[in-house]
């Protein structure tokens, strides 16, 4: 999906358009899991009691409370964060209901780094941390492909560098 072009300026492209990694979906998927077969489970064993109708209430209730809140809002924040290198800058957006942004245009990028575990290595996916003309290094978690990402920022940033030297 590309990204909305009218928040683009006339000359600016996207390079990279990415979602956080699928990885930090496993937690909410068990927790789904373990919600629907935990609640299954007990619901069974209050099958031949008396007062199953308001523990099938509670249990459908508390259920629902905890997939929402461990299930369905993680996968929301997911898919609503967005990270985005244009020729331009690169620009990040998060949030449901309270949408929050940063943009950090090409040539006030100083180096860019990333890092990968065990476990990011074999989900394909790492920590992206990018120094810039402020203070502390912003770190991009479960970015996709993030060697990729990190040497088309990198390349980015070169490339403006050039640019900027040459004016």
């Amino acid at each position: 999906m590309a990204y909305p072009d009218g928040l683009l300026s006339e000359d600016e492209s996207v390079v990279v358009h990415k979602h956080p990694h699928w990885k930090m979906l496993l937690g909410p998927v068990l927790v789904l899991f373990v919600v629907v077969g935990g609640a299954s489970y007990l619901a069974a064993l209050v099958a031949t009691t008396p007062w199953r109708l308001p523990v099938w209430i509670a249990l459908g209730v508390v259920g629902l409370l905890v997939i929402f809140w461990f299930t369905l809002a993680p996968v929301s924040r997911w898919r609503t964060t967005h990270f985005v290198i244009t020729t331009h800058r690169l620009m990040v957006r998060e949030g449901v209901f309270t949408r929050s942004g940063i943009d950090i245009p090409m040539w006030r990028i100083n180096s860019v780094r990333f890092r990968r575990g065990v476990v990011d290595r074999v989900f394909g996916c790492g920590t992206l941390v990018i120094e810039s003309a402020s203070d502390e290094p912003l770190e991009f978690d479960d970015i996709p492909q993030v060697e990729q990402v990190h040497s088309l920022l990198y390349r980015g940033v070169d490339d403006n560098a050039e640019r900027t030297q040459e004016s």
